[in-house]
């Protein structure tokens, strides 16, 4: 790396004898006397100033530098200075292509990370800054499970700082900053008499989703995205390949949860609820953009559809259909007059993929089959999920053990007996 240190207080002249001589510039006396100047791997030239008497420390400082440079751990001291603000907003426009899962990363941050760290330059962030910050964020977010889903996104935009090579490490990272623990819990499968009850309590036209949710295992947006060429009653098998998602208010189709095409076993229970219904509700035909609000369109014959003829609008079949069945069902309370109903989140249509994956984990379904049926990308998300639901296991190991150490069965129809006489 080639580097100098100028001296602006003073300069040197050129004598008449041809010699060279020190002679004080304007700037003398004031201002920071040294500049340490050097070419970065960009090309353009990077400086850094030091006050009177520290030009060994601007020399070090240059040494210091040429060391990081040869070893790959230099980082612009000017890209550094960008705020964390400044860089999480244009990552968080690039970080994934869905763009819910944008709109919700930005939400998080512009909520409860920029008000507090924001402003701070990335380069400039201890893990103290961090273990501050989420002090703060203890005191206005009660839910744990929500800071940690918060914290990850703080901490995957340092990561990327550090990718980009903003940055040397990730403050998020630091021995010292605990990330906050998901909460403790179960999922508790609904037992099946809520099921039929919510079912009965539904408009007729809503009660296939319960069929298709609890016999199928599909997310909400699958549910009411279903449509004919899904379905192979012949082969006894439904491919999950859309669903119906909402974006800013309005609705697309879109491929599933991650992206991941997958089939399902199609009982016959389900098959002929589903033939039932379309015997009474017609599919509608329904165009939306496919993906994002300006992808092409698409066109699907859907089985679900509003009492308008249109499809369903999910978040206020959750508010007037949703809710009013589980307090008919006795799930929920019902509200005082004028008030809305309580907050449902454990009891939301999600519920009945958990009452899927139990039934099929009680029927001794294995856990990376049902992890496939789910759509879920991981078989260990699945058993971490719902490995309390397996069942007999523990009446596995009392036999075992009582087999092994427990007092001898007297068999008196047994060879011991044939031997006897």
């Amino acid at each position: 790396m080639a580097g100098h240190i100028q001296d602006r207080w003073y300069r040197t002249e050129p004598t008449d004898n041809g010699g060279t001589r020190r002679v004080k510039t304007d700037r003398y006396g004031t201002g920071m006397r040294y500049r340490a100047r050097y070419v970065g791997p960009d090309g353009t030239e990077k400086s850094k100033s030091f006050p009177d008497r520290q030009k060994r420390l601007a020399e070090q400082w240059l040494t210091q530098t040429a060391a990081d440079m040869s070893s790959g751990t230099y980082r612009d001291p000017r890209a550094a200075r960008i705020t964390f603000q400044q860089f999480a907003e244009k990552w968080v426009a690039t970080h994934t292509t869905e763009v819910n899962s944008r709109e919700a990363a930005e939400r998080r941050l512009r909520l409860h990370a920029y008000p507090y760290i924001g402003t701070r330059p990335l380069a400039s962030f201890q893990p103290g800054h961090i273990r501050g910050w989420l002090g703060e964020l203890e005191t206005n977010v009660p839910s744990e499970s929500h800071r940690r889903i918060i914290f990850g996104s703080v901490s995957s935009a340092f990561g990327a700082a550090v990718d980009d090579g903003l940055i040397v490490r990730n403050p998020c990272k630091a021995r010292s900053v605990q990330r906050p623990r998901p909460q403790p819990g179960r999922v508790l499968p609904w037992p099946v008499e809520r099921i039929r009850a919510v079912r009965e309590a539904l408009p007729p036209r809503f009660r296939l989703a319960v069929d298709v949710g609890s016999g199928c295992g599909l997310r909400q947006g699958e549910v009411f995205g279903l449509s004919g060429d899904e379905l192979d009653e012949t082969a006894g098998w439904l491919t999950v390949t859309h669903q119906l998602k909402r974006i800013r208010g309005k609705y697309v189709f879109a491929p599933p949860k991650g992206r991941k095409v997958r089939d399902v076993p199609l009982p016959e229970s389900v098959a002929r609820a589903i033939r039932e219904h379309a015997a009474h509700f017609e599919p509608i035909t329904v165009t939306l953009p496919w993906r994002t609000l300006d992808g092409p369109p698409v066109t699907k014959k859907l089985f679900f559809s509003g009492t308008r003829g249109e499809h369903v609008r999910v978040s206020y079949f959750n508010d007037f259909t949703w809710k009013p069945a589980l307090a008919a069902a006795g799930v929920i309370p019902e509200p005082a007059a004028g008030e809305r109903y309580a907050a449902a989140s454990e009891d939301g249509m999600h519920a009945l993929r958990h009452f899927y994956a139990s039934v099929l984990l009680d029927a001794g379904e294995s856990v990376r089959a049902l992890s496939q049926y789910l759509g879920h990308s991981d078989p260990g998300f699945t058993l971490r999920t719902y490995t309390h639901l397996m069942p007999s296991s523990e009446h596995r190991t009392r036999q075992a053990v009582d087999a092994l150490f427990g007092p001898p069965v007297e068999h008196p129809d047994g060879p011991q007996t044939a031997q006897a006489a």
